[in-house]
């Protein structure tokens, strides 16, 4: 859910020979469309970004060479010609496209990461399905929809998981492995080995609600958030009793001003309609508020807490 990439000489030196992946499509030049991109191409990988306007995608090659200008600066203090040509090597490598279907006709992974909408996300995949060679495997970075359901839409369900990384990508170094009941052994192998090829600690998991960090962790937050409805204890003290009482780098409610309150509702309705006889899904009056407040998060300058707005 939640920051640079620790590249290193080793990294710079990386082919894209390792595992059978060599070829990315990142469909959505966001955040993560584009942070998983750098850590793709930083491996050796090709990669071509997609995206509706060349606008958006001029806007995340930009970011992607800021990221990497950072890594530079960090990894290659003593050595700014190797540098250069790592930074310059990485951007050769990656391609934008504002054409989905053409984009897969030449690769060999899909990882999508467009809006958190299923069925937005069922009719990208049908249309690529039909347009990708049979030998493409898909996959989505979806945080909290159900792999299965988005993987209905296509003719490849043995050649589909889940990767759902974690924003920042060039920082968080976990990559959750999503394996529905008709992914075959051989495409969990090799998403999970490509995972491993472009840095990635990879954990295994089946298709649950949230997988494993989200499952456990949207859950919690909405415990914090009732125990604030009932008064147990105030925003402040429950973030600094779960910061230095359970090592967290950031308490329930920081995290959920930091994520979005929207977000986060979005979520936890999204289980609550589907498993509503699970109390851990239960929707918060509170949160419901604030969101028709406006109030979601650091995004908008007011959540659980308020911030100074630059």
């Amino acid at each position: 859910m939640l920051g640079l990439s620790t590249v290193t000489a080793r990294s710079f030196s990386l082919s894209a020979t390792m595992g059978q992946i060599k070829r990315v499509t990142v469909i959505g030049g966001g955040a993560m469309g584009s942070g998983i991109a750098q850590v793709a191409a930083q491996a050796g990988q090709q990669v071509t970004i997609v995206d509706q306007k060349q606008d958006l995608l001029d806007k995340s090659l930009k970011g992607i060479q800021t990221s990497l200008q950072r890594v530079v600066k960090k990894k290659f203090a003593d050595d700014p010609k190797t540098g250069e040509e790592f930074l310059k090597k990485t951007l050769g490598l990656i391609k934008t496209s504002v054409s989905a279907e053409d984009s897969v006709k030449d690769t060999d992974l899909v990882v999508e990461a467009i809006v958190e909408n299923i069925e937005i996300k069922q009719k990208l995949f049908a249309s690529l399905d039909k347009a990708a060679p049979a030998s493409v495997i898909f996959a989505s970075n979806t945080s909290s929809l159900s792999i299965t359901e988005i993987a209905s839409a296509t003719d490849r369900k043995d050649r589909f998981g889940g990767l759902h990384f974690f924003n920042p990508v060039p920082v968080m170094k976990l990559l959750e492995v999503i394996r529905c009941s008709e992914t075959s052994d051989d495409t969990n192998q090799k998403i999970t080995d490509w995972g491993k090829a472009i840095g990635k600690t990879t954990i295994a998991c089946k298709d649950t609600p949230g997988f494993v960090v989200n499952r456990l962790l949207v859950p919690t937050m909405m415990e914090a958030v009732r125990m604030l409805e009932r008064g147990d204890a105030s925003a402040r003290d429950i973030d600094i009793g779960m910061k230095l009482g359970a090592g967290h780098p950031m308490g329930p409610f920081e995290l959920a001003d930091y994520v979005g309150l929207d977000v986060t509702k979005f979520i936890i309705d999204g289980w609550h309609k589907k498993f509503p006889d699970n109390p851990l899904f239960n929707p918060s009056p509170l949160l419901n508020k604030l969101i028709a407040e406006n109030k979601l998060g650091m995004k908008t300058g007011e959540g659980f807490y308020k911030y100074d707005k630059k």
